[in-house]
């Protein structure tokens, strides 16, 4: 596919400072098509330094509230404003996915890319922590990375050049993740399925040289380790 949103910001200076494959990228196939209104107050879950976030406000009209763990909002809010955006329109928060801090049924979406695979494997979370502060009829858009089957009984070495076991373990195949949100009694599954982008992202990734996170990954797909590597989303409505 074409990325014309994302091509603004695929500068040098944004990616550099990306944590992971292109997610400019991933959110925008992600939200092709997209069924949440603009200017819908949304929580961009898992935000990092608040890539995606920016993007949520600008090319897709929402109201952004940037939520994050180890990010510091001080700096976000820095990098908001330097990216021509107020408070009025994001809103850097530093939260814990599994005890968000706003009141029930608060937001008309959630998004979330590249994260939600930290701590949405719980088949309790969507409905005991996340659920609760969307809207009834509010969407979730979530892409995680993932593998094309899974493997984790037999590892192979090739992904084992760049993570750990332990690591590999946030990674899971589509069957997984349906049986995740199928699992939940407040969210209605509108779609699950591997993304188109992910060998596209994937090279923009490695060709951040000065960033050790990608230069430590280039081990494994230097090794053929992508052919067992995807990227997955799905979308869901709370009920």
């Amino acid at each position: 596919m074409e990325y014309p949103i994302s091509q603004k910001y695929n500068t040098p200076e944004l990616l550099a400072t990306a944590m992971g494959p292109n997610p400019f990228k991933l959110q925008e196939e992600m939200l092709l098509n997209h069924k949440i209104p603009a200017g819908s107050l949304v929580c961009d879950l898992g935000s990092g330094q608040g890539h995606t976030s920016v993007m949520l406000v600008k090319d897709y009209g929402f109201k952004v509230y940037a939520a994050d763990l180890w990010s510091e909002p001080q700096e976000n809010r820095s990098f908001f404003y330097k990216m021509g955006l107020t408070l009025e329109q994001i809103t850097p928060v530093k939260a814990d996915a599994t005890a968000l801090p706003f009141e029930k049924e608060f937001f008309d979406a959630v998004v979330s890319t590249d994260s939600y695979n930290f701590w949405g494997r719980d088949p309790k979370y969507l409905d005991e922590k996340l659920l609760p502060f969307v809207k009834h009829g509010g969407y979730i858009y979530c892409c995680v990375p993932g593998l094309k089957k899974d493997c984790h009984d037999n590892l192979p070495k090739e992904l084992l050049l760049s993570w750990t076991p332990e690591q590999l373990a946030y990674l899971r195949d589509i069957a997984y993740w349906t049986e995740i949100v199928n699992s939940s009694r407040d969210a209605e599954v509108i779609s699950i399925y591997e993304m188109e982008s992910n060998e596209n992202v994937w090279v923009d990734w490695l060709n951040q040289e000065e960033n050790e996170i990608a230069v430590h990954c280039r081990k494994t797909m230097d090794a053929g380790g992508g052919k067992y590597l995807n990227f997955i989303a799905f979308v869901l409505r709370k009920k």
